[in-house]
């Protein structure tokens, strides 16, 4: 009559045993729910920062516009980018700019010649105000443009469009363009405040009334729209013409591109994230590199370029005897520093000798 007694008590201290189990599957299938829906969501802000960055980007196709009427590539496995700084009048620039020229011009063109194995660079501005011969183009919509001479450089972009710009710098050159970037002046003061400031030195007293920039001699910090004053300066300095604002905006580039491969980019999502959206805004570039994976893979192929390195040189020029408003390619030095690109070689000091400075580059 005991045992009933005995028994229940060893029932009721077994249920609990046997109910511990299923808590903890119970337990840990809603830890790994959890865990699911994190790492769900995870992907889908990975995935939705991308799109928007991706989308941000957009491409033109130089290959379609040009055809195969283009210089050869370099037998090496160096590079050549057209990349330029354009002025549009329109839209967010608008605001960045006085006087009242209307439309938009490539304001800044830079050949980036990278040798073979990538450690080092050469930038070649090309002043805007050179007079070239443009080439036959074909136009975005589809229409011709006839070959025409002693058009001024930076006019194309607005008459004809990019792939035109490339297509004249290949034949005066004969230097095939590998990529194409254009960077918009309204991104590029978003790009300066988003990494806090680009610092540069200069070595005399700038007033400039028409871009407004107003520096002492020394080291400055300067946020977007000083450094936007800062490029556009010419006024300001050396015989107030387009060749003087040339060097201000290869020490600009310099230091810009040094500031951007100091940055903690990841140590600072937040800012890593700021910094790539307001950059590929600013971007148009050839369709091969239109897309963000592309982007990142080529940037990073040029990880060992360092820019306290890179070499700038102009574009050798001579004052049109016609037109002393406007400059032309001097020769034979033009001549000797593509020749120079096209082999992958040491551009010759003798090629960078510009009669229009007094022989300096």
């Amino acid at each position: 009559m005991t045992t009933p007694a005995v028994d229940s008590p060893s029932r009721s201290h077994r249920s609990p045993r046997r109910a511990a189990p299923r808590r903890r599957r119970r337990t840990g299938r809603w830890i790994l729910l959890s865990l699911v829906v994190l790492v769900a969501a995870a992907a889908g802000t990975a995935y939705w920062l991308y799109s928007d960055l991706d989308g941000n980007l957009k491409g033109v196709d130089i290959n379609e516009a040009i055809g195969k009427d283009r210089p050869e590539k370099l037998p090496t496995s160096g590079q050549n980018i057209l990349i330029l700084g354009s002025d549009s009048r329109a839209g967010d620039n608008a605001e960045l700019h006085t006087g009242k020229v209307a439309g938009a011009r490539s304001d800044t063109a830079l050949v980036m010649h990278i040798p073979e194995g990538r450690t080092k660079a050469v930038a070649v501005s090309i002043p805007r105000d050179t007079l070239v011969t443009r080439p036959e183009c074909t136009r975005s919509d589809g229409s011709e443009a006839a070959s025409a001479e002693r058009v001024m450089f930076n006019s194309i972009y607005s008459q004809v469009g990019p792939a035109c710009v490339v297509k004249t710098v290949e034949k005066m050159s004969g230097v095939r363009m590998d990529h194409y970037v254009e960077i918009d002046f309204a991104g590029f003061k978003g790009l300066v405040d988003a990494i806090g400031g680009v610092s540069v030195t200069v070595d005399q007293d700038i007033h400039d009334s028409s871009s407004g920039l107003n520096l002492t001699a020394g080291t400055h910090r300067l946020d977007g729209t000083e450094s936007l004053q800062f490029v556009r300066t010419r006024h300001g300095i050396g015989d107030g013409s387009d060749l003087g604002r040339i060097g201000l905006q290869q020490e600009f580039m310099i230091a810009l591109l040094g500031e951007i491969k100091k940055q903690d980019l990841l140590g600072s999502p937040t800012k890593t994230y700021k910094i790539a959206d307001t950059l590929t805004a600013a971007l148009t570039t050839d369709s091969e590199l239109a897309s963000l994976t592309a982007l990142a893979d080529f940037g990073r192929s040029l990880n060992g370029v360092d820019p306290s390195t890179m070499e700038t040189v102009m574009l050798p020029v001579a004052y049109d005897k016609i037109d002393k408003n406007r400059v032309v390619a001097a020769e034979p030095q033009a001549s000797a520093l593509w020749k120079a690109i096209r082999g992958d070689e040491e551009i010759p000091e003798s090629a960078k000798k510009s009669p229009a400075t007094g022989g300096t580059s």
